[in-house]
């Protein structure tokens, strides 16, 4: 028997690969599919299964495109009903792969077909338990967002989450291995430990939600607190996932055409095509397509582009670093974002030799920002999360979410400077770049962000503080 996670961090994502005696099987595989063909190419083994343990949001599974190459059967658990071809198992049943066998358990919860999936060794013994979006390593999955196609409040599922958890995952030995769907960095979860396998013995000591003297309604409280509203691009790959999508290949094919600066500025204005361009921050502050929009490749691109481009069937244009434009548009479909239109032919720097326009963001050191900040009085625009900005902030600043920039834009002045951070710079080049697409030439960034800025004098407060002034 062979078991292998195949962890993608800048998803906080594990899909698996099982293999015994010559048959295989991949559970919530990713949208390309190629990594998991060659797996089973390498062990000389059929793929038999793919299965599925839940309809995902937050990501558009491979298990069409898997299916379709291989002839493996979709699998889902009770309650599924895909508008494809796929078995629903029942709750108990068994699933046989070369010597060992895959136990269906039905834990609805997080989403009323969420499925857990047991392991047994050759001898019988439960071995592991794919747990999906059921069981997080420190945490459990959300109950809020299934909420619509099941018909059921928030407080409803929680309380289905809790029954799941006790009659089918507590039961089990402490040895059996617990094999999430997702790590910490995954808006599916609230607190997530950075490790991505576990025991169920040793979760039951770190996980609030596996108590053995926790009520049900102490349960439903505390896994519904401090739950931020999900991304938007949610409910879209929930349906892709459930009803369908166009093949992986089609979508790179299309997204890794090359265009010159001409056709590339003319495919711009005639579709109105989002300009993403993925290149580091720094780099792009120093110049860019005017209205381009920076998500930098190397980073959390995938979750921010689904948070904050409205609409996966968006059309995009691509500037990227010479040899990753597949890698991007790759990682644009793992989030249903399939609708892109070709990458800049020579990148910016093919830009500048065609003679056309560019722009920049003003950028400043975390040092130059403190000489600033004592001179006079500065309008400062955090977009970390708000458990950052509670923690600590400078005195007097602002907080937005960048999740929620769009939400509020209203409330940032386009007169006076106004000086931009995050506690690195990804993010707030992110928001700079949205900000002057849309018109505000008052940004400044500070670079390094708040962990810079943090080693300088400026004054700052936490939650506390901020409370009593």
């Amino acid at each position: 028997m062979k078991v292998e996670q195949i962890y993608t961090g800048c998803l906080a994502q594990g899909a698996y690969y099982i293999e015994s005696e010559g048959e295989a099987v991949i559970i919530d595989p990713l949208r390309e599919v190629t990594p998991y063909l060659e797996k089973a190419k390498k062990g000389n083994a059929v793929i038999k299964y793919v299965l599925e343990t839940h309809f995902h949001a937050d990501f558009v599974s491979g298990h069409l495109d898997l299916a379709a190459k291989t002839g493996a059967t979709i699998v889902y658990g009770p309650n599924a009903n895909p508008k494809f071809e796929a078995y629903i198992a029942k709750d108990s049943e068994e699933l046989k792969i070369g010597k060992v066998t895959i136990k269906v358990l039905h834990t609805p919860g997080h989403t009323m077909e969420s499925t857990t999936y047991l392991l047994r060794d050759e001898n019988g013994k439960d071995y592991a338990i794919f747990s999906g979006d059921t069981l997080f390593l420190g945490d459990v999955g959300r109950p809020d967002l299934a909420q619509k196609a099941a018909h059921m409040t928030q407080d409803d599922l929680a309380g289905l989450l809790y029954d799941s958890l006790r009659s089918k995952i507590m039961p089990l030995a402490d040895d059996v291995i617990v094999y999430p769907a997702h790590g910490a960095g995954s808006a599916c979860g609230k607190s997530m430990m950075k490790e991505t396998v576990d025991t169920l013995g040793n979760q039951r000591t770190r996980n609030y939600a596996l108590r053995s003297n926790m009520t049900r309604e102490e349960f439903i409280k505390e896994v519904n607190e401090g739950l931020l509203p999900p991304p938007a691009y949610f409910p879209e790959n929930v349906k892709m996932n459930k009803e369908g999508y166009e093949s992986i290949d089609s979508v790179l094919s299309k997204g890794t055409h090359a265009l010159t600066p001409d056709e590339f500025e003319t495919a711009a204005n005639e579709t109105g095509a989002l300009v993403l361009d993925t290149r580091a921050s720094q780099i792009f502050a120093k110049g860019f397509i005017p209205n381009a929009i920076n998500i930098g490749i190397d980073g959390s691109f995938a979750p921010w582009v689904g948070a904050l481009v409205p609409g996966v069937t968006h059309p995009i244009l691509l500037i990227a670093e010479e040899g990753r434009e597949e890698e991007i548009v790759t990682r644009l479909a793992r989030v249903g974002y399939d609708n892109t239109l070709g990458y800049l032919k020579g990148g910016f720097k093919g830009w500048l030799q065609a003679g056309k326009d560019v722009d920049t963001i003003d950028t400043i050191s975390a040092d130059e920002f403190a000489k600033r900040f004592h001179n006079s009085k500065l309008s400062v625009f955090d977009v970390r999360k708000p458990g950052e900005f509670q923690a600590e902030h400078v005195e007097g600043a602002m907080n937005t979410p960048l999740d929620f920039l769009n939400e509020h834009l209203s409330e940032l002045p386009k007169e006076g400077e106004v000086y931009i951070h995050c506690a690195s710079g990804y993010r707030s080049m992110i928001a700079a770049s949205i900000l002057k697409a849309r018109g505000w030439n008052n940004l400044i960034e500070v670079s390094g962000g708040f962990k810079a800025i943090a080693a300088t004098d400026i004054p700052k407060s936490d939650f506390v503080c901020a409370s009593k002034s």
